[in-house]
């Protein structure tokens, strides 16, 4: 049996004021002719399908559309589970007619899928909260899936019908998980877990989260789960979350993240993105394969002295988005912020920074000259972050709310 296994697609995320939709298509497009390459039984999609709870009514007809493609008209299982970007009631709305393309949609961490049959000869035979079992065209042996969508610390003790304390809550899902395990998984049949959740071997561990997503509210206050809380008859563990294609550990079983399909932050500059095929048969830890994907412009950052130097970089890095520092003994010039606006069309921030201020640098404590009065110290920031003076309306709209401040 050949699964496939990506996650974090966050569909209509922006990266600054650039549109990411037309790369997200291409690359679900080449995730869509993967999966045929390789002749996968079943996808799964841990998490984050959607940047926010309110997606853009394009990002939802994109997913919906491929996950129709990805499904192939009922003959093949796709499984995809809430991150904590996604709204669980959004992704389970669609659940009755996904059903009946071979879709399958779990937004919390309690859903409790309705058993069906296709034409095609996908079924799902077992249902329970967190757990399904499905038989596919042409395989012998079942799929069960444990599926833990993201969940708060409100959503999982719903789930766990607990009202114990944060430290008991990992107890209670290791319990949840052992207690499913034992009902429904054998060695007759291929056993997965998916979860949109941080992993760790251990507390020293625990993987660094990419920056935007470290407002995640842990689960039950834990920094982490470990791989200790994995039933052994589990062969594989399909992880949503973090960015980065990374194993978290091959014991029990090879527990995964597949990361997102492109790069979405500068924290993810010039990473490589995949999805994984995983093989499995029952008994047996499965295998995995990893799958580079070629769509997605790449992130840079680079950090230039001389504008002109810039500016001959850019021209040789075309259809890439940049970050760019432009150290100087002043601020940058707006001709030169236009030099540089127009020698590339990716440009997401240039960053000016004085000599000897740099990140870390003996100026940073002086940075700031609190001698200087408030609106001297407002124009300073402005040229600092905007590379320009400000002008005349905004200096008068900032005089007027430091008036309205001193005389409340």
């Amino acid at each position: 049996m050949k699964i496939l296994h990506t996650s974090d697609w966050h569909l209509g995320k922006r990266l600054e004021g650039f549109s990411r939709l037309e790369e997200q298509e291409a690359v679900l497009k080449e995730i869509c002719e993967i999966a045929e390459v390789e002749k996968v039984n079943a996808v799964i999609v841990a998490g984050d399908l959607f940047d926010t709870y309110n997606p853009p009514t394009e990002a939802v007809e994109l997913c919906y559309r491929y996950l129709k493609k990805l499904a192939k008209n009922g003959t093949r299982a796709v499984i995809a589970i809430a991150g904590n970007h996604d709204s669980p009631e959004r992704i389970e709305a669609p659940d009755p007619l996904a059903r009946e393309c071979g879709i399958i949609f779990a937004g919390n961490p309690n859903a409790a899928i309705l058993p069906f049959k296709l034409e095609s000869g996908l079924e799902l035979t077992k249902s329970d909260s967190g757990f399904i079992e499905l038989l596919l065209p042409g395989e012998p042996h079942a799929l069960r899936v444990l599926m833990t969508p993201y969940a708060n610390e409100l959503r999982l003790k719903t789930y766990l019908g607990a009202e114990e304390t944060d430290d008991e809550l990992m107890k209670l899902l290791e319990q949840r998980w052992a207690q499913l395990a034992a009902t429904y998984c054998d060695n007759w049949g291929v056993n997965l877990l998916m979860a949109h959740l941080l992993f760790a071997t251990n507390a020293e561990s625990v993987p660094e989260e990419p920056e935007e997503e470290r407002r995640i509210n842990y689960i039950g206050g834990a920094p982490a789960i470990f791989t200790e809380n994995i039933p052994e008859v589990i062969q594989y563990v399909a992880l949503g979350h973090l960015h980065r294609k990374q194993v978290v550990d091959w014991n029990p079983c090879p527990m995964v993240y597949s990361g997102s399909p492109i790069a979405y932050s500068f924290s993810e500059e010039n990473q490589k993105k995949y999805v994984l095929i995983v093989d499995a048969i029952p008994g047996k830890k499965a295998a995995t394969k990893d799958v580079l994907l070629a769509s997605g412009k790449r992130l840079l950052r680079n950090r230039f002295e001389d504008v002109d130097e810039a500016v001959e970089w850019l021209v040789d890095n075309p259809n890439v988005f940049v970050e760019l520092t432009i150290v100087s003994d002043q601020y940058l010039a707006a001709a030169d912020r236009k030099r540089l606006l127009e020698a590339h069309a990716g440009i997401v921030a240039i960053i000016p920074e004085s000599r000897g201020q740099g990140i870390g640098g003996p100026a940073q404590a002086n940075a700031i000259d609190l001698t200087k009065g408030m609106e001297e110290l407002f124009l300073d920031y402005f040229k600092h972050k905007k590379g320009q003076e400000p002008g005349e309306r905004i200096v008068n709209l900032f005089k007027e709310v430091i008036s309205e401040e001193e005389a409340s």
